[in-house]
């Protein structure tokens, strides 16, 4: 456990009496370096300085020793992040990722873990990304209960705009500063935010954001966005509505439910100003309000309007349907066009890539992706769409195995008659339910 780690539980529970927690720096020592450490994973990309876990446990207690004393002069100063970019899931766009020096890494994982010892018991139950215990699937699930079984019409949908990129820093640290007395850990974090990137052998200044791969920055988004969203949604914007009103959010994607269209156009112009205060955008081609939930579809049925629009949230889209046996409203989720389309673009060219390996051991990691898919995207009602993606990728084998060679290696016949059943693919299932037990 994470408190018996750091041994921080005394001061959480103290910070909850006198406002503030202190000495928190104390708890970057020797046992949770170490710790952090063992829990590295071998196979993680390197820093500028190429230093691997392996290169760093030759030596290690006196690279934590040296560590830990320039910790204590003040004088450790955090590496250049090394930047490189990664394809953006569903778009041609290309995605920054920061990659830390070995020992920065272990450093940036102590800080998160005692931030998230810090804030758990401060964050809002809507909150669910990168939190001990949370998922997707749960924030689904919210969505869904919200709309099904609450006085929901209509629906804030809000897209950040490089919402990693433009984090401010004097914000974040007097958010800190909020919770946080110790000012020697604040100055840890401070210099982790202003030690600069190197791309393509140059150096550029970080004066805004927390590089996505960053160990502390899923955290430090949590933290950021909790006060400029979750508690002005509670305290501003709820506490004031005359209907109902939520709030679901997973790190920087959220979507909002109202009662009242004119109190979600409110909330949209308010969200504007808000975000635009901390230095934060919205990319407004994907920002929009519209009608849903059983309400809206029972008032647009009535002014003669098709059915409600939809909506994307986490890979899902969220639809207006019934119960099929009983007739009752039903919020339902299936795969995005946008993720689908990007996720057999990503088989497409695994296999294409592949498609020399031995037909048992390539059947066998596609497998293991089909398995990671069905996890993710198998959940109730979207049978459709993991059973269509499997029918796909069971097209792309074929075709990329008959092009092995200038010769065709199988016929329909041979291929589903013989070579599926030698080597049968993982067949669809539903993997989580999205209904409340």
């Amino acid at each position: 456990m994470i408190n018996e780690l750091l041994g921080i539980q005394y001061n959480i529970e103290k910070a909850r009496l006198d406002g503030k927690v202190q000495n928190l720096a104390y708890y970057i020592n020797e046992s949770a370096i170490i710790a952090s450490h063992k829990e590295m994973d071998r196979k993680k990309a390197k820093g500028i300085d190429g230093v691997s876990k392996d290169d760093y446990s030759v030596n290690l207690k006196a690279n934590v020793e040296r560590l830990l004393k320039q910790m204590r002069n003040g004088s450790y100063q955090p590496e250049p992040i090394r930047r490189t970019y990664i394809p953006k899931d569903g778009s041609k766009k290309m995605r920054p990722l920061g990659i830390s020096c070995y020992e920065d890494k272990l450093v940036e994982n102590v800080i998160a873990k005692i931030l998230i010892e810090v804030y758990e018991p401060k964050f809002f139950n809507e909150s669910y990304g990168f939190r001990p215990n949370r998922s997707c699937h749960q924030a689904i699930r919210e969505i869904i209960e919200d709309v099904q079984y609450h006085k929901v019409s209509y629906i804030v949908e809000a897209d950040i705009k490089g919402f990693f990129n433009n984090v401010d820093h004097e914000w974040l640290i007097k958010f800190l500063e909020h919770d946080i007395a110790d000012k020697k850990f604040i100055e840890i974090i401070k210099k982790f935010l202003k030690a600069g990137i190197m791309e393509n052998g140059k150096y550029l200044d970080s004066e805004r954001g927390t590089p996505q791969g960053n160990g502390a920055s899923p955290v430090l988004a949590n933290i950021y966005l909790h006060y400029v969203l979750d508690y002005w949604f509670a305290v501003k914007i709820k506490r004031k509505c005359k209907g109902e009103a939520y709030l679901i959010r997973y790190c920087d994607d959220f979507v909002c439910c109202f009662q009242n269209k004119w109190e979600a156009d409110g909330f949209y112009q308010k969200l504007i100003e808000r975000f635009d205060k901390f230095g934060l955008e919205f990319a407004l081609e994907k920002t929009k309000i519209l009608e849903f939930g059983r309400f809206a579809k029972k008032n647009r049925a009535n002014r003669g309007l098709r059915k409600p629009e939809t909506f994307d949230f986490l890979g899902f889209t969220f639809y207006c349907s019934e119960d099929g046996k009983k007739g009752f409203f039903r919020c339902k989720v299936k795969t995005s066009k946008k993720k689908f389309r990007s996720k057999v673009k990503t088989m497409k060219e695994w296999i294409k890539k592949n498609r020399i390996m031995p037909v048992g051991e390539l059947i066998k990691k596609i497998n293991q992706k089909l398995r990671g898919h069905y996890q993710y995207y198998g959940v109730t009602d979207n049978t459709r769409s993991v059973k269509c993606y499997q029918n796909v990728v069971k097209w792309l084998l074929f075709k990329w195995l008959n092009r092995r060679s200038q010769r065709k290696s199988y016929t329909i016949e041979t291929f589903y008659n013989g070579l599926l059943r030698t080597f049968p693919l993982l067949e669809p299932k539903i993997s989580v339910s999205l209904f409340y037990r």
